[in-house]
């Protein structure tokens, strides 16, 4: 299936996007390759001049502070990791600068970068999800570009998953973004990993995530960079079921990011959003929060979820496990204990416990207050197969 028949349409209405770029683009053994970053600062530049919005999620950090520490030795901690970073990010950011400021104009305004440092928790949390959003529209609408990595130096899962790449999912939903670009080390998704198979192909356009990503070969994570193949195509079905098409292509490719804006030029594979799109409160359940305990349920209530489209009653809970707050997000497990989905609770853990098994208007005379007759709304509900 020809590239080209659907990018037309899917490009044409691109005004914002978030860039991804790997480690094993920016970098190597040696540290920072300064070549690659300058050529994606030219063809940002490109972009930004010719009206489009970009918001960069860059990795790099830890690769360029162990260039210049050499800590990270075979089983070394995740603090010596940290330290990298810490160390790395100063250069990853000065290099950035130096390299957009290069193609300053007498004509026009300094291209000014920003930094922003995430964690993960940054994105779960309200008011700091509405901060973070805050101050990128305010730098995108002062002509800055954002550039934005993981805070490495004190996030520890962090770094051990993802490599930024489900990172720049959240941040082009977070963005409301027209397209994820996914810079990496291979030309797009492939039939296979190509270290290992002489016979790998790219696939140049899926156009149902849900269905042709199954299967699909995900190598493992390069020397130099923590996620592989499996966190993009994570990324990108996050992203896809936010109504976000998704581009994953070679980094070092000259002119990678112009292709990937051309509507006559097929680039990389296309990925393109699934026919069911989440709203974006189920999106944020979905894909930005971590299940802080989990719930077990009896047959019918998990049913009444699942098939019928209900709310979870106080009835139908089994067991409760994890010390959440009202307002946490909990993971749903049916009868079986396997996990079917994710919701936000009405009440605590505590309260959870007092009322489980009982009806609902019964809340009041347990716990001397009610807040809903439900412990979780369907409309705080995330089924299980939106989260694959």
């Amino acid at each position: 299936m020809s590239q080209l028949i659907y990018k037309r349409d899917a490009i044409a209405k691109v005004r914002r996007l978030v860039v991804k770029i790997g480690s094993a683009v920016i970098s190597d053994a040696g540290g920072l390759r300064a070549d690659v970053i300058e050529q994606i600062a030219l063809q940002v530049d490109s972009i930004v001049r010719d009206g489009r919005e970009v918001v960069l999620v860059t990795s790099g950090a830890v690769a360029a502070g162990r260039a210049r520490l050499s800590l990270l030795k075979r089983g070394a901690s995740i603090a010596a990791r940290q330290a990298e970073a810490a160390v790395g990010q100063i250069e990853l950011m000065a290099t950035y600068s130096k390299y957009f400021a290069a193609h300053n104009r007498p004509d026009r305004h300094d291209r000014i970068v920003a930094q922003i440092l995430l964690t993960h928790q940054d994105l779960a949390e309200r008011k700091r999800r509405l901060n973070a959003r805050q101050t990128i529209e305010t730098l995108l609408g002062a002509g800055v570009i954002p550039i934005v990595n993981e805070n490495d130096t004190v996030a520890v899962e962090e770094i051990r998953l993802g490599d930024n790449d489900v990172l720049s999912s959240l941040v082009a939903t977070l963005t409301q973004s027209d397209l994820l670009v996914i810079l990496t080390d291979v030309p797009g998704v492939l039939t296979g990993d190509p270290r290992k198979r002489s016979d790998a192909r790219l696939i140049p356009l899926i156009a149902d995530p849900e269905a042709e990503m199954r299967g699909l070969v995900a190598e493992s994570a390069g020397p130099l960079g923590s996620g592989g193949m499996a966190t993009k195509l994570k990324a990108a079905r996050q992203a896809a079921s936010a109504g976000i098409p998704v581009m994953i292509a070679a980094g070092r490719d000259p002119g990678v990011l112009l292709d990937a804006l051309d509507p006559a030029r097929e680039c990389g594979t296309l990925i393109l959003p699934g026919r069911a799109r989440m709203k974006g409160h189920k999106h944020w359940i979905a894909f930005a929060l971590r299940p802080a305990g989990t719930l077990e349920l009896d047959r019918g209530a998990a049913e009444a979820l699942r098939v019928k489209g209900k709310s979870l009653l106080a009835s139908g809970i089994r067991g409760v496990q994890g010390d959440f707050l009202s307002g946490d997000c909990v993971s749903l497990l049916d009868q079986d204990g396997v996990e079917f989905g994710r919701g936000l609770v009405n009440y605590p853990s505590a309260d959870v416990l007092k009322v489980k098994g009982r009806h609902s208007y019964e809340i009041p005379r347990v716990l001397g207050y009610k807040v809903a007759d439900e412990i979780v709304h369907r409309d705080n509900f995330v089924l299980l197969a939106d989260l694959a």
